[in-house]
């Protein structure tokens, strides 16, 4: 008996102190800063009228003149300069709206810039809607406030944590798994009604080729016609949800000396950072730049899709619309995916694919180049599945040859890591938009993306993709006669998959154990 009785008191003591701390970190967490208890619903409202003056309205209005109201020009904004870029002509050229929808918006260089620009339009008189996630929103309740005091500006947040510090949102965590686990993971921008940018770019530096660290070659479509129209709609779907709390019920109180320092400080940082140069500080007008991009545009047909929030829950459809999308495919698919974690039904999807003639060719992130390692601890054991099921399987390096457009001088990364989510069908239609191939993505997130029909995209983007396998950007990953995988790329043939250090070889096999649900 006694083995037994001392390990039902270590078992309860243990149990007890864990409630205890939980206990502690709650009570201490309370004294910060939270939501309101009554919180305070606004009433629904709705996307302006699309404008019908301004630089946007001429390219929407020359597309939809020409080619029919249910048509749209597509660009794509391969290299992180464009990304930003593009941004920020969206902002500076609007005259009447300004919608961004995003899952990151980081207080860094790029995060910055945006803000300044966007509440520069608001100054002018422009309209001005954002939705963030509230995942990383800590510390910055006071300026989420007093953006919302503008009158131009209103703010809200997907998801919100109740009470807002860091001790406090591990508690509720905990406490509220299952809700707080949910996450809005769309990015949207929207002009006017004319112009919008949909993909899989937040809004931080690590995404448009900033960041000292590392930086991801990513991927958005730009677009200007009906497009923008189907983005307003679902922009006012999100806006107008339960799930979306208006940033007035933030627990605080205006602050105008606060917002007067703040603002004095984002200006000052923005004019000083030689990282921002490239793009300027000050408003631009980009009729030039705009009136070019109005000759490179691909004309087509676009269904928007989104998984649509509803009472308690959000409705997962945007997975199976893509598995519908791609089953079309009759001769070639071409995936980009950052983060993959199959199944064996998705094996069983290739292999029915490629048993009918389709080639199937996939790029995802090496260890080497990952910035997730978890990620790699789900997805290495699939590597043999994919080949054996017909599939080409390539991995980017982390020192690809298109890091040139990656990074933006003077910044140089450390590593170049793949975060954009795309597919070519037959070089008829593509898919970009933010659904990785994981179980986040498909059972847990909220995402979104844009199925267009436009035989001139798609060969645009299939060439980028094509670029991106080949050997000076990705490896190859084959299987010997032996059964046994290899990496193979423009400077050597390995056995072992690639990685940057020691240090992300112990995390792969640590992760390991995370359940892969959560990735």
């Amino acid at each position: 008996m006694r083995p037994e009785s001392d390990f039902y008191a270590m078992a309860t003591n243990v149990s007890r102190t864990l409630s205890l701390a939980v206990a502690i970190l709650l009570l201490a967490a309370c004294a910060g800063p939270s939501l309101k208890k009554d919180r305070v619903q606004e009433d629904a409202s709705y996307a302006r009228e699309p404008a019908t003056e301004g630089i946007l309205w001429e390219m929407a209005n020359d597309v939809m003149s020409e080619h029919g109201p249910e048509y749209s020009g597509f660009r794509l904004l391969d290299a992180s300069h464009d990304g930003l870029s593009a941004r920020l002509a969206l902002i500076d050229s609007a005259v009447s709206s300004i919608d961004i929808q995003t899952y990151l918006w980081y207080p860094d260089n790029s995060g910055r810039l945006i803000l300044e620009r966007a509440v520069e339009a608001a100054e002018r008189g422009v309209s001005v809607r954002l939705i963030i996630d509230d995942l990383l929103t800590i510390g910055q309740d006071q300026v989420i406030y007093e953006l919302n005091q503008h009158p131009q500006i209103q703010m809200r947040l997907f998801n919100p944590w109740q009470d807002r510090t860091t001790l406090a949102r591990g508690g509720q965590m905990i406490a509220e798994m299952e809700r707080l686990n949910t996450r809005m993971h769309d990015k949207l921008v929207i002009a006017d009604g004319n112009a919008t940018i949909v993909g899989g770019r937040n809004i931080g530096d690590h995404y448009f080729g900033l960041s000292q660290d590392y930086n991801f070659h990513d991927l958005d479509l730009l677009g200007f016609g009906h497009v923008a129209r189907q983005a307003n709609h679902m922009f006012d779907a999100f806006w107008n949800s339960d799930w979306v709390v208006s940033a007035i019920n933030l627990d605080t109180d205006p602050d105008p000396e606060f917002a007067r320092q703040t603002w004095a400080e984002i200006q000052m940082k923005n004019r000083a950072a030689p990282e921002l140069q490239a793009f300027g500080t000050e408003p631009n007008d980009w009729s030039e730049a705009l009136a070019v991009v109005a000759d490179e545009l691909h004309i087509g047909s676009s269904e928007l899709i989104y998984d649509e929030i509803v009472e308690d829950a959000v409705n997962q459809a945007v997975f199976e619309k893509m598995a519908g999308f791609m089953s079309q495919t009759q001769n070639e698919l071409l995936i980009t995916n950052a983060y993959i974690i199959p199944s064996e039904r998705g094996i069983e999807f290739v292999r029915n694919l490629t048993g009918r003639g389709v080639n199937v060719r996939i790029l995802t992130n090496s260890l080497a180049s990952h910035d997730v390692p978890a990620v790699n601890s789900h997805y290495k054991d699939w590597r043999d599945d994919f080949i054996l099921a017909g599939a080409e399987l390539y991995e980017l390096r982390a020192d690809p040859a298109i890091q040139s457009i990656v990074d933006v001088p003077p910044v140089e990364g450390g590593f170049t890591g793949l975060h954009t989510k795309a597919v070519v069908v037959d070089r008829e239609q593509v898919f970009i938009g933010s659904m990785n191939f994981d179980p986040r993505s498909i059972n847990i997130n909220a995402e979104g993306g844009v199925f267009v029909h436009s035989p001139g995209l798609a060969e645009d983007l299939a060439q980028v993709m094509e670029r991106d396998m080949r050997p000076e950007n990705a490896w190859q990953v084959l299987l010997d006669d032996k059964g046994k995988l290899y990496w193979i790329n423009s400077d050597e043939t390995v056995h072992k998959q690639p990685a940057r250090d020691g240090g992300q070889r112990i995390m792969d096999k640590i992760f390991k154990v995370v359940p892969k649900e959560q990735y």
